[in-house]
């Protein structure tokens, strides 16, 4: 919950770098949180209606932690934009944000790990 209430604090920095930890932990919470909405909603009728409304609004939070996480392995946030490829596109994206963080200081800033 910690990683989760730090990328909501963070939700329009797209400067820095994001740890591993903090970027799946974010997708981790976010995964539960739209399955348990989502389920909630068609138990009530609503259908997947909360888990749309949640979704939009961790939208923003969601590019800006994806952002950091590629600058963390050295690539630009630009990078997200790859998730628009069909298939290929977004195997390659999770591929970079699984990578290890680059040692040392990059040109987005220092190592988040030290």
């Amino acid at each position: 919950m910690e990683w989760y209430l730090k990328v909501l604090k963070n939700y329009v920095g797209f400067e820095g770098r994001a740890r591993r930890t903090e970027y799946w932990m974010f997708v981790l919470f976010n995964f539960i949180a739209s399955f348990v909405l989502g389920f909630i909603g068609g138990f009530i009728g609503l259908d997947s209606i909360l888990a749309y409304i949640y979704s939009l609004a961790v939208l923003l939070p969601s590019l800006a932690v994806g952002a950091r996480r590629l600058h963390d392995t050295g690539r630009s946030g630009w990078m997200l934009l790859l998730a628009l490829i069909p298939l290929v596109g977004a195997i390659i994206l999770l591929v970079f944000l699984c990578q290890d963080s680059q040692p040392g200081d990059n040109k987005y800033g220092s190592n988040p790990k030290n």
